[in-house]
C-alpha cells in the first residue's frame, strides 16, 4: 500500500489536480516576518494527527500515510507525526485532543468524529498556543486552517449522476435517499447537493440519516424502505457513500430485485470500484486524497513553524463558530465504468490487478479494464 500511496503522491504533484500548494517556505521568505514567540524551531515539529474512524477504509490506507510522507517530505524527515484514530467515538476524541496537548504537539489535524462535540477541546488546544487544522470535516471551534472537498458539489454530482442513470424514468417510480450521520456537517451538505439537483425531478419515497455511517444501519434502513414502498416501486438509491451502498445493496439483492436499480456511492473505495465493475453500483465519487492530505500537511507545518498560509490556501469558509477560516477545497470527480482507468488507476490508487481479481475478470474484459 505503501508504493501506491507514493505513486498517488508524485502523481498528484505532478499537476493533475488543478490545486495549487504553495511550498511553506516560500510562504514565509515572501512576508519576511519572524515567527511569532512560542514557535516550534526548525523542522523538528510534532504534529498531532487525529482522525475519525476505521470503518471507512480510506483513512488507515489513504489518509494517514499520505499526511505522514508529506509531513516527512517537508520537513526533511525530522518532524514526528503522533497518530490517534476515535473508533467513531466522540468522547474518546475529546480524550486524544488532551494527550496531544499533554504531549506539547506543535500543531494538530483533527478529522471530527462529531464537529459540535469538538469544539470544547479545539479552544483546549489554541488555549495552550497549539494551532489546529480541520481535515476533511469542518470542526467548530477555533480552527486555524481547513482542507477538503467541495462538499456540496459531492452531493450535486451524486444526484447528476443518478438522474442521468434513470434517464426518461425517473417519475416512474421512487427512490430512496440515504444520507450520512447527523454529527458530520459533510452529510448535511452532500444532502443539500443532492436535494438541489434530484427536488422535483424524482420523488422521495423514503429518507434517512444514518447513525455512524455504518453499512449495517443503511442495510436495515433499505430493507425497511423496500417493505414500506414495495420493492418494485424503487427505482433508484441516493447512497452518500461507498460503504453504505453496499449495505443497501445486500439488502437489494436479498428482496429480490433484478436488475438492481442505479446506486450512488463515494470515496471510490475499492469494494466500490468492484460493485461499478460488476454493474451493481452505478457510480461513486473519486476524491483524491493526495492533494487534501497534501495542503493539510503545508498548512500544518507552516503553521506549527509560526510561518503564514496565505500562499497555500484558495478558499475561505465559515463554520457556525468561525468566519472566513483559511481553506484548501479540492475539486471532485463522477466515477463510473467508464473512466475507471482515468482516476483512479491512473492516479495509482488502484492497479487493475488489484481491481479485476477473478472474481471481477469477466466484467473488467467487458468494460475494457486490462
Amino acid at each position: 500500500m505503501n508504493t501506491r500511496m507514493r505513486r498517488a503522491a508524485v502523481a498528484v504533484a505532478a499537476g493533475a489536480m488543478a490545486v495549487s500548494l504553495a511550498a511553506c517556505g516560500s510562504a514565509k521568505e515572501a512576508d519576511g516576518e519572524k515567527k511569532p514567540s512560542g514557535a516550534a524551531a526548525g523542522d523538528a515539529i510534532k504534529v498531532g494527527l487525529l482522525l475519525p474512524e476505521n470503518q471507512t477504509a480510506r483513512y488507515e490506507k489513504f489518509d494517514k500515510p499520505l499526511i505522514e510522507k508529506k509531513v516527512a517530505d517537508l520537513t526533511g524527515g525530522k518532524a514526528q507525526v503522533v497518530y490517534a484514530n476515535a473508533k467513531q467515538d466522540a468522547t474518546t476524541q475529546n480524550s486524544q485532543v488532551d494527550t496531544m496537548i499533554t504531549n506539547k504537539v506543535n500543531v494538530l489535524i483533527v478529522d471530527a468524529v462529531d464537529a459540535k462535540a469538538i469544539a470544547g477541546s479545539v479552544k483546549k488546544a489554541k488555549d495552550a498556543g497549539i494551532p489546529v487544522v480541520a481535515y476533511d470535516r469542518l470542526a467548530e471551534g477555533p480552527i486555524d486552517a481547513y482542507t477538503s472537498f467541495d462538499n456540496e458539489e459531492v452531493g450535486k454530482v451524486q444526484g447528476k449522476a443518478l438522474l442521468e442513470a434513470l434517464g426518461d424514468k425517473a417519475k416512474d417510480g421512487q427512490i430512496v435517499m440515504m444520507n450520512g450521520s447527523v454529527t458530520d456537517p459533510n452529510a448535511a451538505l452532500f444532502k443539500k447537493g443532492a436535494h438541489s439537483v434530484l427536488d422535483g425531478k424524482v420523488t422521495i419515497g423514503k429518507e434517512y440519516d444514518t447513525k455512524e455511517w455504518k453499512p449495517e444501519n443503511a442495510n436495515t434502513n433499505m430493507a425497511g424502505a423496500l417493505t414500506a414502498l414495495g420493492k418494485d416501486k424503487v427505482i433508484g438509491v441516493y447512497s452518500a457513500n461507498d460503504g453504505m451502498a453496499g449495505g443497501i445493496i445486500t439488502a437489494l439483492k436479498a428482496a429480490g430485485l433484478s436488475p438492481l436499480p442505479p446506486v450512488t456511492g463515494q470515496d471510490a473505495e475499492l469494494a466500490g470500484v468492484q460493485r461499478i465493475v460488476a454493474g451493481e453500483q452505478f457510480m461513486s465519487v473519486y476524491k483524491p486524497y493526495a492533494p487534501e492530505a497534501a495542503a493539510a500537511a503545508e498548512m500544518a507545518v507552516a503553521l506549527a513553524k509560526g510561518e503564514k498560509i496565505d500562499g497555500i490556501i484558495n478558499n475561505k469558509v465559515d463554520s457556525p463558530t468561525s468566519k472566513g477560516v483559511p481553506s484548501v477545497l479540492i475539486p471532485v470527480v463522477s466515477l463510473t465504468k467508464n473512466n475507471i482507468k482515468d482516476t483512479v488507476v491512473k492516479d495509482g490508487v488502484y492497479t487493475v490487478d488489484e481491481i479485476c481479481t477473478d472474481k471481477f475478470s469477466a466484467a473488467c474484459a467487458t468494460i475494457g479494464l486490462k
